[in-house]
């Protein structure tokens, strides 16, 4: 089943309004009808909180009068007070937290991003004017720490086999094989490789090592002050090309190729990082529901590619391609994982876009 299509995110919200449910009660990721993918969410609460005015409010009641109107934006009645829902979301039901924000110091106190939750970060103009939303992952959010606190980081260390071009496991997990189709690449010519994927459109696991195994050998030059987001970016391009898209995107979420729920990574290094979330954590990954089914991390594909690079250019010398589910069995994860506590955040001048 394709996910509904409504860029004004009103089925979304109508569903939620005739559902009675309230921000406490549970959905499960994905559900087609009443979860709302990150995108939407995005789209619906910048539309339709713009302008609203906070103005001569204490900031304990701005919080709490800026919640009253997300409640009320995505169709759910507004409590008569907002319960304490630590260790869990402020919005258990949608599983955000909602920050208000007038200045790019974000305060994150007491408590650790979690990666998989979703952070509702509502930016007031100096009169106190909602004037944007955005919405990010504890994973995503995590990036902007500069400070190195707060960093919870899984590594890997990248062990090289006999073979240049490895298929660790031929097999999809149990729970994506049934949706994975053999004939899907002849289909995804004009689909947009960030679009959410589908039943008939994934490539099984083998095909998409096979499609991938030639770009072994082959060259390119990345130069400048951001040469490694560069050099990931080419590599990125030439794996959308290669599978058979005809376009490049790449709106850094995660996993890069979302519409064939690929993370492509570029190791010149033998240390992976993995972020915070480890590739064979059971846990749901923010896209909607296949054919009933959840999706989780540990379904994800990886395509790992090794580079060796000589100043200028770099040539990929070898392809590893697994699942999350596996990843791990091959490639050892370093003991423990780094953990820091971190207190405030600053969002980048570009944060909230134009």
């Amino acid at each position: 089943m394709n996910h509904p299509a409504d860029k004004s995110g009103r089925k979304y919200t109508d569903a939620i309004s005739q559902s009675g449910l309230t921000i406490y009660d549970p959905i499960k990721t994905g559900n087609i009808a009443l979860w709302i993918p990150d995108p939407q969410l995005e789209r619906i609460l910048s539309d339709r909180l713009r302008n609203i005015s906070l103005s001569g409010l204490p900031l304990r009641t701005r919080s709490k009068v800026a919640k009253e109107h997300v409640c009320r934006a995505l169709g759910y009645p507004v409590p008569s007070a907002f319960k304490k829902t630590k260790p869990k979301a402020q919005f258990p039901g949608q599983d955000f937290d909602v920050y208000v924000q007038k200045s790019d110091n974000l305060q994150i106190w007491n408590e650790e991003l979690v990666p998989t939750r979703r952070y509702v970060i509502i930016r007031v103009t100096g009169k106190d004017q909602i004037d944007r939303v955005r919405v990010v992952t504890g994973a995503r959010l995590s990036l902007l720490d500069t400070t190195g606190t707060l960093t919870q980081k899984y590594q890997a260390r990248l062990v090289s086999g006999k073979a240049t071009a490895e298929l660790i496991t031929p097999y999809d997990t149990e729970n994506l094989a049934p949706l994975v189709y053999p004939g899907a690449e002849q289909h995804i010519r004009s689909a947009s490789p960030v679009s959410y994927p589908t039943d008939k459109f994934l490539i099984p696991i083998r095909i998409l090592f096979e499609k991938l195994t030639p770009l072994l050998g082959s060259k390119f030059s990345c130069t400048g002050s951001d040469q490694e987001r560069l050099r990931g970016a080419e590599l990125h391009r030439r794996v959308c090309q290669q599978i058979g898209y005809t376009n490049y995107q790449d709106d850094g979420r995660f996993p890069d190729i979302r519409h064939q729920l690929l993370e492509v990574k570029l190791q010149t290094s033998p240390t992976i990082d993995l972020g915070l979330v480890c590739p064979n954590s059971q846990n749901i990954l923010d896209v909607p529901e296949i054919q009933g089914r959840q999706i989780r991390h540990c379904d994800v594909r990886y395509a790992v590619f090794c580079g060796q690079s000589d100043g200028g250019q770099i040539m990929l010398t070898h392809l590893y391609v697994t699942t999350g589910e596996a990843f791990i069995s091959r490639f050892p994860q370093f003991q423990g994982k780094v953990l820091n506590k971190k207190r405030q955040l600053r969002l980048p001048a570009d944060f909230f876009g134009r």
